[in-house]
């Protein structure tokens, strides 16, 4: 038993590690006749490709579980299929051995035999149909196998370039024929590898697909610019009526809310779809850059038709998203300006709330100082009469007096000492507070 010198592994270590086995490149033995379909799998399961699988000769016992690596190949009568699940889309690849010297010109649905009525079933939406041909060739001339072979297109426009620094040629018009197919023509020397090969067609095919998938984002920007636009003009309005002191600030919140809500469920719809694009379009570069193109003079490469056609609609795509992405940016920007301007209309208010209790408060102790002054006349008045009932009941003992008279002598110190003692009871609840 050998010895173990290492830690525990970590839980992913294996699926991290044969990730990059998962998807093997193919070996295709030429000349040779490529099939390739992808479909959007969107709400198709695993089992459900699975039992279309099984309806392939021989492939009675295929479960989903087989299906859990997102990856299969299956021999098969006369050809090969090979399935891959990705994320949005899954795709089948069937590969078809030719006879030295087969040219490939036989239709499609009569080489398929069997497969066409399959293929039709298959669950999922098509979003790219290739039929690949690698031929053997000399190319040396490239240019006169273009001439030669560019009446399989049809009389269209073809493009055309070396690959791998001049190690094969492609042909393709990126058209789709009658019975939904793109055609694309690989023409190889008789020596090339199998596994060559294989990579020149996994390039090309994945090319197309990703293509396809990252365009899938150009209608949804497009559908986004009368929304982007219109709520662009509302926010120019509920900015510039931030100026205007006579609006309510009530309303633009209300204006500004309402908008957000919008923008935020415009992103929240679409982020997905805009982060994949790029991430297609990063693909797409790759491939086109792993391609190693040589130009045939007087026709256009891929690379440069992509760079023609696609990068305008990636461009517009990019523009959506950042539109989008400053709109929010925007708005709470805005929405930071309309909590100022709250904030200190709510303070002016406050000073004026305050202003106002500022003044009630000196009409209170106004009023106070009246009510005390009446208080000391009251609070005298009946503590004089008290002394007038006092010297009059004196004089009615016998005593020498008159009363009026001591009443009236009595009423300045009556009048200082209730002022007084006033002013001491002001005095300690000033202390106590």
């Amino acid at each position: 038993m050998q010895q173990q010198l290492l830690p525990p592994d970590h839980s992913a270590r294996l699926a991290l590690h044969d990730e990059v086995h998962a998807r093997p490149s193919a070996r295709i033995q030429t000349p040779a006749r490529v099939v390739y379909v992808a479909v959007l799998n969107e709400g198709v399961t695993r089992e459900q490709e699975a039992q279309h699988l099984r309806q392939l000769p021989g492939q009675q016992d295929l479960d989903s579980h087989t299906l859990r690596d997102n990856f299969v190949r299956l021999q098969l009568p006369g050809y090969t299929l090979k399935w891959e699940r990705h994320s949005e889309f899954s795709r089948y690849s069937i590969v078809q051995e030719l006879e030295a010297g087969d040219t490939g010109s036989t239709d499609l649905a009569t080489a398929l035999r069997v497969v066409p009525e399959w293929l039709r079933t298959l669950p999922g939406r098509t979003i790219a149909a290739i039929e690949l041909l690698m031929l053997h060739a000399d190319i040396s001339q490239a240019k006169v196998l273009l001439e030669k072979e560019q009446s399989r297109f049809g009389g269209a426009t073809v493009l055309a370039s070396m690959l791998g620094g001049g190690h094969s040629c492609v042909m393709t018009d990126f058209k789709i024929g009658s019975d939904g197919f793109e055609r694309m023509l690989v023409l190889v020397p008789a020596d090339i590898s199998d596994t060559r090969a294989g990579r020149i067609s996994q390039r090309l095919l994945e090319l197309e697909t990703y293509r396809l998938m990252a365009l899938k984002g150009l209608p949804v920007a497009k559908s986004l610019a009368p929304l982007l636009a219109e709520c662009e003009q509302g926010l120019a309005d509920i900015t510039a009526k931030l100026d205007d002191a006579g609006a309510a600030e009530q309303a633009l919140l209300t204006q500004l809310i309402g908008l957000a809500a919008r923008v935020e469920s415009a992103t929240a719809a679409h982020s997905y779809r805009f982060s994949a694009t790029q991430a297609y379009d990063a693909i797409v570069r790759q491939r086109i850059a792993e391609l190693r193109e040589l130009p045939i003079p007087g026709t256009q490469t891929l690379g440069e038709f992509m760079q023609r056609r696609l990068s305008p609609a990636m461009a517009t795509v990019a523009a959506s998203a950042q539109r989008l992405g400053a709109l929010s940016q925007r708005i709470e920007r805005t929405s930071g300006l309309l909590r100022t301007r709250v904030d200190i209309a709510t303070e002016a208010q406050n000073q004026q709330l305050l202003a106002q209790l500022t003044r009630g408060q000196a009409l209170q102790l106004q009023l106070q100082g009246t009510v005390e002054g009446l208080s000391i006349a009251a609070i005298s008045y009946y503590v004089v009469s008290l002394l007038l009932y006092l010297a009059k009941a004196g004089k009615a003992a016998g005593m020498p007096l008159n009363p009026e008279l001591a009443a009236g002598a009595m009423i300045p110190l009556v009048l200082w000492g209730v002022w007084r003692t006033v002013r001491r009871i002001h005095a300690k609840l000033q202390l106590g507070g």
